[in-house]
């Protein structure tokens, strides 16, 4: 008699999983912002609209269908706040942390899980890594969020929304979601250098990497005498800082007969700076992005596109990745077959990555923004490039147009700064299942290029 044989357990890869989970931590939220006394009375919203702020919020992207000020209470916002927190610090993160408190021991499979939700090349340190994300996220949000509540008081009659203004602005900067409860973003800050500073600041400790902190940090308190920062920290800040800067002065050019005419110097140069700032994923704005020129929000696309750094609460292709393909180029033109920078070589499997992310979220951009003129025929094809990078990137800008699109096109979206949160990596090993790796190899032939 044959005994019965069991079929084999379907494993699923780390990747699989984080993706997984991603959609259920959607699920718990699309139900978070549908309790009672989350909208204000007599306020309906249909379940496409919830379920696109609900992967806003996870995503951190900003991007909404409705007025967030006028559709939700005080209680609405502290639920989109705990979603933000889940999105921005990583679901990985929040867990992990949950079981650090918890005395539990982190096992392989949850530091697989980590070194996939938070792109480590590998298992060491990730613990630590977590430890001192979510200590260092909820600390600058801490310090952001009580000088934000001090200042507002000049704004607001009480201490109360003053305090909700403050918090609120806070996570939502730190975490690069972009969402508001001004119903404006920053606009009516517009003339206040304080309020834009100490935000500017909030969205780039948030989105230059949570491991370029840990540096700073350990830098800062001066322990190892023989302390070096690393390569990625070194590419990282050059590359974002560089991007800054580039933007600022591309936005001043382009804007400064336009939409900037009559402004004084300084109103110029702080406009210019801050949304070149939050073109890397945060998407709060001081100024209606409508009144810039064609030209300047099609730089805005680009940057958004780039987005913010690996390991961050940002999208985008990421800083690394542009830097890389960059350097690729530069080297490459001078006949050099190795990437050497600060004294170090690239490995080229991480140039072989970069291009494999670029080349796939430009097919993806290429294939939303071809869909989306279909389904969309009324809206001009450049304020749809704009909403899709701006998905893509996490970013959260928009040029007014996300209410008025179709369900397939809000479909759309939503998958856009889903697979911009998870990361394309993360999402093409998803895809691709576990990875083999094959044993022998075919003989090599040239082949013509160029």
């Amino acid at each position: 008699m044959r005994t019965p044989q069991l079929k084999p357990k379907i494993k699923f890869t780390p990747a699989q999983v984080i993706v997984t989970y991603y959609f259920i931590a959607i699920a718990f939220s699309v139900l978070l912002l549908r309790l009672p006394g989350v909208h204000k009375p007599g306020v309906e919203v249909d379940f496409i609209d919830s379920l696109f702020t609900a992967v806003s919020a996870v995503s951190v992207t900003g991007l909404t269908a409705i007025n967030i000020s006028e559709t939700y209470t005080v209680f609405g916002y502290i639920m989109i706040i705990l979603i933000l927190q889940l999105g921005g610090i990583g679901i990985m993160s929040l867990g992990t942390f949950i079981w650090l408190i918890s005395g539990k021991k982190i096992g392989l499979r949850e530091r697989q899980l980590i070194m996939v939700d938070h792109n480590q090349p590998n298992l060491s340190g990730v613990v630590h890594l977590i430890r001192e994300i979510v200590k260092i996220l909820l600390l600058i949000q801490l310090i952001g969020a009580t000088l934000l509540t001090l200042y507002f008081t000049q704004y607001y009659n009480s201490f109360k929304q003053a305090m909700i203004h403050g918090i609120f602005t806070s996570v939502s900067a730190t975490t690069n979601a972009g969402f508001d409860i001004t119903g404006q973003s920053l606009m009516p800050y517009h003339h206040d250098y304080f309020v834009q500073t100490i935000t500017s600041f909030l969205i780039v400790f948030g989105a230059i990497g949570f491991p370029v902190l840990i540096e700073v940090k350990e830098f800062l308190s001066n322990k190892n005498k023989n302390f070096r920062f690393s390569l990625f920290t070194k590419i990282t800040t050059i590359t974002y800082g560089a991007l800054i800067l580039f933007g600022t002065l591309m936005i001043l050019l382009l804007e400064m007969f336009h939409s900037f005419k009559g402004m004084p110097w300084h109103e110029k140069l702080f406009t210019a700076f801050f949304h070149s700032v939050s073109t890397r994923s945060a998407g709060l704005t001081t100024m209606d992005v409508t009144l810039f020129s064609e030209g300047t929000n099609f730089l805005l696309s680009v940057l958004m596109f780039i987005g913010a750094s690996p390991s961050s609460v940002g999208g985008g292709i990421r800083t690394t990745t542009f830097a890389i393909a960059i350097l690729f180029l530069i080297h490459f033109s001078r006949g050099k077959e190795n990437i050497q920078v600060f004294n170090r070589e690239i490995h080229l499997v991480d140039v072989f990555r970069s291009y494999a992310v670029i080349i796939l979220a430009f097919a993806m951009v290429f294939a939303a923004t071809i869909l989306l003129s279909i389904t969309e025929p009324n809206i001009p094809i450049t304020s749809l490039l704009f909403e899709i990078t701006s998905a893509f990137g996490t970013c959260g800008m928009s040029l007014g147009i996300t209410g008025d699109l179709s369900n397939i096109g809000k479909i759309t979206i939503m998958v856009l700064m889903f697979i911009g949160r998870v990361g394309l990596i993360s999402f093409l090993f998803s895809l691709g299942g576990k990875s083999n790796k094959t044993k022998y190899r075919f003989p090599k032939e040239r082949v013509i290029i160029g």
